[in-house]
């Protein structure tokens, strides 16, 4: 079976990317330039944890099947119908999360991780590269880590998930319907 390849698709992902990147980029050096180790690291697990999570919905969409939500859409249930429409679209919502979101926040830990490491590195006047290899490993086994985790998860419990991101989207567009 011969597949169509989406091009309108695929260079929208590619645009999404390229400025996902180059805002996280922004934004994370923007907020690491005056902070200090504490917010560095705290900014270092935000990205770290919103990996995971975009990880878990992109792998919760793919494997969730639409016949609960026929039943609770036929129910009127909050989020149901938003729901359906990520299940039906989901190559596109999972290169999304996976990987627009997932990998860019990927490389941008791995980014603040060799900053927060070159920090401390010249304010202990030293070129031992203890610090850049454990803070590397430890920020990479995080990632991975979190990320098999949450797949686990994410297939054992992709219809309480999708549903909980349907609600959320609902109620995204209650919130800016009501504006």
């Amino acid at each position: 079976m011969k597949t169509k390849t989406n091009y309108k698709w695929l260079i929208k992902i590619i645009l999404i990317s390229v400025v996902a990147s180059m805002v996280f980029t922004i934004a994370s050096a923007e907020i690491l330039g005056r902070a200090g180790y504490i917010v560095a690291f705290i900014v270092l697990a935000v990205f770290i944890v919103i990996g995971i999570i975009f990880d878990v919905i992109g792998v919760a969409v793919t494997v969730a099947a639409e016949a609960p939500f026929h039943s609770m859409a036929a129910h009127r249930e909050r989020g149901a119908t938003e729901s359906l429409k990520l299940i039906r679209n989901a190559d596109k919502v999972s290169s999304f999360c996976n990987d627009v979101v997932g990998d860019v926040t990927g490389i941008i830990s791995g980014t603040i991780a060799a900053l927060i490491a070159a920090r401390l590195m010249e304010g202990l006047s030293t070129e031992n590269f203890v610090f850049p290899l454990l803070i590397s490993g430890v920020v990479t086994g995080l990632m991975v880590g979190g990320k098999a985790v949450g797949k686990t998860i994410a297939i054992n419990g992709s219809t309480r998930i999708v549903h909980k991101v349907g609600k959320l989207i609902n109620s995204l567009k209650l919130k800016k319907n009501c504006k």
